[in-house]
C-alpha cells in the first residue's frame, strides 16, 4: 500500500502538525508493507529529497521560507497560496509516474483542496486530518477568512473517504461547518520514551522557586498575556519565588516582553524562544507544573509531552485539553482570561506539594496508554478502508 501525505508543516517548519506527521511516518517505517511519500514544505530556496526511513520518502518544495528565520512556527498566506500551488504541480507529476493507493491531507486548506483536486483527476480515495486552524471558528485569526472558507472546506469534506479530527473537541466544533459529514476521531500520541519524569523537588520550601513552563506559538489564542499578568499578581502577592519559561515565537512576542519589561517581571519571566524538538526535554525536566491558557485547541502535543514528563497541567476546558486534563486529578482547570484564577492555582500547587507531586504522577499514567504506535495502526486501518482493503 503506497500513501501520498500532504502537510505544508514538517519539522523545522510549522508546530503540534509537523511534529505529529515526523512521529507517525516513524510508525509508518516499521510496516513492511507500506510506503509514504510525504510532500511538504522546504526551508530553502531548494527542492531537496530525504529518506529518514526505510519505504520513507519525503519531498521538500521551496515556498518562501528560511532556515532560521523567525516565521518557522508561521506560515503565511503567501506561503500557504505557495505550498498549493506547489504541491498540485509536482504531486500531478508525481502520480502520473507513480502508483499511489490513497491521499492523506494534514489540513483542510491547503493540503485537503490539493488532495480533493488531485483524487478528482485520477480517481484516488483520499483523507483529511483536521488540526484545528483549519476548522472554521477555531482561531480569531482567520475570523474573516473562515467566511470564505466554509463553503470550500465543506467541498473539501464532502469529496473525502474520511475526515479525522485529532480531538472530541475539535469534531463538535468541525460539526457546526458541516452536521451531515461523519467525522471519526484519532488523537495525537506521544513519545512515552522520549519524554519521560524525573524526580522534582515538590518539598514546598518557600526558600525555592517554583518553576512554570509554557510552550505554545506565540499568538492570542494561546492566552499567555493571562498568564503573564497571573505572574504579576503572584508576584505582589505571594512570598514564594515563581519563575516562569515560555519557550515558542509568533506575532505577539514584541507585546508580551513589553508587558514584562513594563511590569518589572524580567528577572521572573524568560522568552526562551523556538527550541529544537529534539532540545525541549530539559525544559518539561526544569519545570514543576506545565501551563496553557489557550483560548482554543485541538489536540495540543506541547500538554501530551508534558504528561510524559510527569507534570502537572493547568490548562483551560477547551478542545482535546478537558480530555486529557481533569481538575482535581492530574491539574487544574482554569477559567478562560482569568489571571487571578491562574494564579489562584499556581500558588495552590507551589503550596500543596503532595497533591502536586500525585497529580505529575497521574499525568504520566495517563501518557502511558497514548502511544503513537497505536495513532499509526489507527491510520492504517482508515487507508485499507479507503482503498477497499479493510476487513
Amino acid at each position: 500500500m503506497k500513501i501520498l501525505l500532504h502537510n505544508y508543516e514538517y519539522p523545522p517548519l510549522g508546530g503540534g502538525a509537523g511534529n505529529a506527521t515526523e512521529y507517525m511516518l516513524r510508525e509508518f517505517a516499521a510496516f513492511s508493507d507500506m510506503e509514504v511519500v510525504l510532500v511538504t514544505s522546504s526551508v530553502d530556496d531548494e527542492h531537496r529529497i530525504e529518506y529518514p526511513a526505510p519505504r520513507i520518502r519525503i519531498e521538500r518544495l521551496p515556498i518562501g521560507k528560511r532556515s532560521g528565520g523567525k516565521d518557522l512556527h508561521f506560515q503565511s498566506k503567501a506561503n500557504l497560496l505557495a505550498y498549493a500551488w506547489k504541491s498540485w504541480m509536482f504531486s500531478r507529476q508525481l502520480l502520473k509516474q507513480e502508483k499511489f493507493d490513497c491521499l492523506h491531507a494534514f489540513f483542510s486548506v491547503p493540503s485537503g483542496f490539493v488532495a480533493r483536486l488531485l483524487s478528482m483527476e485520477f480517481h484516488i480515495p483520499y483523507i483529511v486530518s483536521l488540526r484545528g486552524s483549519d476548522v472554521p471558528g477555531y482561531s480569531e485569526r482567520f475570523k474573516n477568512l473562515y467566511i470564505l472558507l466554509r463553503p470550500l472546506t465543506r467541498f473539501i469534506w464532502r469529496g473525502a473517504r474520511r475526515v479525522i479530527a485529532n480531538s472530541e473537541g475539535l469534531r463538535t466544533l468541525a460539526l457546526l461547518t458541516d452536521s451531515s459529514r461523519d467525522i471519526a476521531i484519532i488523537r495525537n500520541g506521544v513519545d512515552t520514551k522520549e519524554f519521560f519524569p524525573v524526580p522534582r523537588d515538590y518539598s514546598g520550601d518557600p526558600s525555592k522557586p517554583f518553576r512554570v513552563l509554557a510552550i505554545a506559538r506565540l499568538t492570542p489564542r494561546k492566552g499567555l498575556g493571562s498568564l503573564l499578568e497571573a505572574m504579576r499578581v503572584l508576584k505582589t502577592q505571594e512570598k514564594r519565588e515563581f519563575l516562569l519559561d515560555i519557550a515558542g515565537d509568533g506575532d505577539e512576542r514584541e507585546s508580551l516582553e513589553a508587558f514584562v519589561r513594563d511590569n518589572n517581571l524580567s528577572d521572573q519571566v524568560r522568552f526562551i524562544g523556538r527550541v529544537p524538538h529534539r532540545e525541549i526535554v530539559p525544559l518539561y525536566h526544569r519545570a514543576h507544573v506545565y501551563v496553557l491558557p489557550s483560548l482554543n485547541e485541538g489536540m495540543s502535543n506541547n500538554v501530551l509531552e508534558a504528561l510524559a514528563s510527569g507534570l502537572p497541567i493547568v490548562t483551560t476546558d477547551t478542545g482535546g485539553t478537558r480530555e486529557l486534563v481533569e481538575d482535581g486529578m492530574n491539574g487544574c482547570i482554569i477559567r478562560m482570561r482569568d489571571a487571578e484564577h491562574i494564579a489562584e492555582k499556581l500558588s495552590f500547587l507551589a503550596s500543596h506539594p503532595k497533591e502536586t507531586e500525585a497529580y505529575g504522577k497521574e499525568s504520566r499514567r495517563r501518557a502511558e496508554a497514548l502511544g503513537w504506535n497505536e495513532v499509526a495502526k489507527e491510520y492504517r486501518k482508515e487507508y485499507e478502508e479507503a482503498t477497499g482493503r479493510g476487513a
